[in-house]
């Protein structure tokens, strides 16, 4: 029998004055009759809208009915056949915005929580390993991939099922590109994610870290002296953006970026880190995405007193997931909305000292389809900041396109791709993800990666034929 509740099973989490001094993980997961009770509201509908919201097509109804059944082992086997990162997707995938948006159960109450349970059956396989990976048979054909970032690792791990020679090439210390870097520990634990490397690495996936392509070796070098047929580049954004106003050279101001690739890739929140971030009390996020949330609920766990998030748009129009939005307001943040930052000021000692901000109001929409927000003149006012954080996006890094000859880029850096094959302006060459869109989610990009990887067998395919 179905069950027909109108409300989702709740997520079990942490206390928001307990999670907010530590970096543990915020949601619990499911229990089993949590699990078992959420997947028996799925109705198996015949027409199944919600696998027409996943960027990689996984058969949301089939792992579900597995789910109900107690066959966690087969739901987890069902999302793999299309999923490289079950476990990574389960946390921290938009799913309201797809999948769980299309859900029919959503029409006259909550969609079923696809996403939730989906991370139940990834980790209840982790939590139960079935024996040895088998490799598939070579098919005596090389592919490199440039980053280990979502698109890369699902490109690889599609190509490795077809038996495919693959190399991933990775700039850091480490895999995972994004994953690592950039989402926080209380989001994505790191175990989590190395698991999902471990899994590629058992199909025979080969990861090379340190190796900086456009330095190191170029991209036409892997292909024409290492012997590599195809090459996929998924090198994502990493170039953060600022806002070109006064003061952002000042002590204590960072990137999202480079504040969060320490607090994730470096540990600086251990004590005797060695990379340890200035301490602070009272800290301003620029942004309103969920790089602005990570980067904010972040700097709380540090110790922060007070912590703003700045942006010059309502509430209505913040683009980070509700989840993480009430995450942060449960935590303590604080929301400064329709307010735009106009000067970082310094103090004595040339470190921010304050924050001089604009209040904003909402005009005509632009050409995002969002209201546009206007100044109120005379409405300038200082916040009282030691800390600046700018999290208003980023850019593709520049040196692939700098040393690849013939590669055709967009003005503001994305590579220009065929979107059907992910095909870029030389031949067999592929790339996808954050290097061509520019920042996005994860399994965005883990589509671009899966649709590179059938253009590539296409492309290889075909010279044998």
């Amino acid at each position: 029998m179905p069950n027909m509740s109108k409300t989702r099973n709740e997520m079990p989490a942490q206390a928001p004055d307990v999670r907010n001094k530590n970096f543990k993980e915020v949601t619990l997961g499911y229990s089993e009759e949590q699990a078992i009770d959420e997947a028996q509201r799925c109705l198996n509908c015949k027409h199944k809208p919600c696998i027409s919201g996943c960027p990689v097509q996984i058969n949301i109804p089939a792992f579900i009915q597995k789910i109900s059944q107690g066959n966690y082992e087969e739901a987890y086997q069902v999302i793999s056949l299309t999923s490289s990162l079950p476990a990574v997707c389960g946390r921290v995938c938009p799913q309201e915005a797809q999948c769980e948006k299309y859900c029919v159960r959503g029409i006259k109450g909550e969609s079923v929580g696809i996403g939730r349970l989906e991370r139940f059956a990834a980790d209840w396989h982790n939590a139960h390993p079935v024996g040895k990976i088998e490799r598939p048979e070579p098919n005596g054909h090389k592919v490199a991939v440039v980053g280990s970032g979502p698109a890369g690792l699902t490109c690889a791990g599609d190509l490795a099922k077809k038996g495919y020679d693959v190399t991933i090439y990775e700039a850091l210390h480490l895999a995972g590109g994004v994953l690592v870097y950039g989402i926080p520990e209380f989001r994505l634990p790191k175990s989590i994610v190395q698991k999902e490397i471990d899994t590629l690495q058992g199909l025979g996936v080969t990861i090379s870290t340190n190796t900086v392509i456009g330095r190191s070796i170029s991209v036409e070098e892997l292909m024409k002296e290492n012997g590599f047929e195809a090459v996929f580049i998924g090198s994502g954004a990493g170039l953060p953006r600022f806002m070109n106003i006064p003061g952002e050279n000042l002590n204590g101001v960072y990137s999202a970026n480079e504040f969060l690739t320490r607090i994730n890739l470096m540990k600086s929140y251990q004590e005797n880190s060695a990379t340890p971030i200035l301490p602070f009390k009272k800290v301003a996020v620029i942004g309103g995405g969920n790089v602005a949330m990570d980067a904010a609920r972040c700097a709380k766990r540090l110790g922060a007193d007070d912590v703003y998030i700045v942006y010059r748009r309502s509430e209505e129009e913040l683009p980070a997931r509700r989840e993480e939005v009430e995450h942060a307001k449960e935590e303590g943040i604080i929301f400064k909305l329709l307010n735009n930052p106009i000067e970082i000021l310094p103090n004595e000692k040339k470190f921010v000292g304050g924050m001089k901000c604009i209040e904003m109001e909402l005009g005509e929409p632009d050409a995002s389809g969002r209201r546009k927000p206007v100044e109120k003149p005379g409405s300038e006012f200082v916040l009282d900041v030691d800390c600046v954080i700018v999290a208003i996006g980023t850019s593709p890094n520049p040196l692939i396109k700098s040393t690849t000859n013939g590669l055709a880029t967009e003005k503001w850096g994305g590579i220009v791709v065929n979107p059907e094959t992910g095909q870029t302006s030389i031949e067999g060459v592929y790339a996808g993800g954050d290097a061509v869109t520019g920042a996005a989610t994860v399994i965005l990009a883990m589509g671009a990666g899966k649709t590179a990887a059938k253009g590539i067998d296409e492309y290889i395919q075909s010279k044998k034929n």
